[in-house]
């Protein structure tokens, strides 16, 4: 079966050849705006959110601010990092979804099943991105929280990383199942029965978003992927396949 890295080569591939090129320039374009907007706003008030953060310490662990510190940083870059990715995915969906469409086409010959004409798949991308985020921000929130209590911080690096790529295999497999009619719910089911293409996959996601500027370029070739990854594991798979915790 096609495996993650193989689809992303391939989605990249596919959407800056001929018969695709000329769709990626929107949601390159949209992506670079806010990216610029986000770079602009972080620079300005990161040092303020620091500073702020850094005066909450209570004066008994002054000693340890060479630790807590650091700590601030890297958990602030992730806050940033995570509201970034979410912000761009909510404005582009619209983009995204109609990209997943047209590469469906191109690469398996097959018309998706959505039948819901422009304007209204648009408007129900975004719909679809609130709920994507009603799920994914408070598993965010919570997550951040425990990196801070002792012992289980320990781990959170960890659970930061199987967090990151869960949320980007939602984010952009999502596209071509919405395409298709497949509800947010039967499409997480469908995500957790083939977990292991399905983490791949969006740890692949991952490193390419944390790559600047060029990650504006590659993602359009993430939603490609996707579109692959659709089609050659989760296309088929019965509504009613009992799924594998």
């Amino acid at each position: 079966m096609l495996d993650a890295f193989t689809a992303l080569a391939r989605g990249t591939r596919l959407v800056y050849g001929a018969g695709l090129r000329r769709y990626v320039f929107a949601p390159i374009a949209v992506n670079l705006l806010v990216y610029v907007a986000m770079l602009w706003f972080v620079l300005a008030n990161f040092g303020s959110w620091l500073d702020h953060w850094m005066s909450m310490v209570p004066g008994w662990l002054a000693w340890l601010e060479w630790l807590i510190w650091p700590m601030f940083v890297v958990s602030l870059v992730l806050v940033v990092f995570f509201t970034f990715t979410l912000v761009t995915h909510l404005v582009a969906a619209p983009f995204y979804g109609f990209l997943a469409e047209r590469v469906e086409i191109e690469a398996t010959g097959r018309q998706p099943l959505d039948d819901r004409g422009l304007t209204r798949t648009a408007l129900d991308a975004l719909g679809r991105e609130l709920v994507k985020l009603v799920y994914i921000l408070p598993r965010m929130a919570a997550l951040f929280v425990l990196s801070w209590i002792p012992v289980v911080n320990l781990v959170a690096p960890l659970l930061w990383a199987l967090f990151s790529a869960w949320m980007m295999a939602i984010t952009y497999l999502d596209y071509p199942m919405d395409n298709n009619k497949v509800s947010f719910a039967e499409m997480r089911r469908r995500l957790r029965t083939r977990w292991w293409p399905t983490m791949t996959y969006g740890g692949g996601v991952t490193l390419i978003t944390w790559i600047p500027l060029a990650n504006l370029f590659l993602l359009p070739g993430a939603v490609a992927a996707a579109v692959l990854m659709w089609d050659g594991h989760y296309r088929d798979l019965p509504a009613d396949l009992p799924t594998r915790r």
